[in-house]
């Protein structure tokens, strides 16, 4: 029975994600996310208490399906930091990602607004983007760049619909680590690693 009930709330769970990841945004009103996950507001209320409730469990849904995109053991050993970067903006930036970015956009809007869940949901985002790029490119402080660049990139493709200028900017930020790449250097990133070791 109680096993039961866990699928049904893990459905509801997954229902409400796509729903958010449909309209591209959290800000769904109630009835809205009934209709779409095709059950009443009051039983979504039943089901999770409140609205806040009902985000938090999607994010941490969301949060599951990108740490299971972001693992290293994703790509083929031997595999180069240009060919990793690659494939992450192709599949960042392909068209049925769009509605997951603007909803890692709109969570990340809410962590500058002081959201604590958001904030952690940011955390640990960038935390799994840290850790995959770290196992291609061992200096921290060009990992951080790399990540910035990244994540600029991204916001400006989600603006203008154009995946080449980004692309293009990260090979060449790749190229030139690849060319001149750093000793390891001390900064918040690589403390932070080796605090964890």
């Amino acid at each position: 029975m109680q096993r039961k009930k866990d699928q049904d709330l893990d459905g509801l769970i997954e229902k409400s994600l796509a729903s958010f990841i449909e309209a591209g945004t959290l800000d769904l009103s109630l009835d809205h996310l009934a209709v779409k996950v095709g059950i009443s507001k009051r039983m979504l209320i039943h089901h999770f208490g409140n609205r806040e409730n009902i985000e938090h469990k999607a994010l941490a849904a969301l949060e599951d399906r990108l740490r299971d995109r972001f693992r290293a053991d994703r790509f083929p050993a031997g595999v180069s930091l240009e060919s990793v970067v690659t494939a992450l903006w192709e599949q960042s930036t392909a068209p049925e990602s769009r509605g997951a970015l603007l909803v890692i956009m709109d969570a990340s809007r809410r962590a500058w607004s002081g959201s604590e869940r958001a904030n952690a949901f940011y955390a640990e985002q960038q935390r799994l983007w840290v850790d995959l790029l770290l196992k291609y490119l061992p200096d921290a402080r060009a990992v951080e760049e790399l990540l910035q660049l990244f994540q600029g990139a991204i916001f400006a493709f989600l603006i203008t619909g154009d995946r080449e200028q980004g692309k293009r900017a990260l090979a060449r930020m790749i190229s030139r680590e690849v060319e001149t790449p750093r000793a390891a250097a001390d900064g918040p990133l690589s403390n932070k690693k080796e605090a964890n070791q």
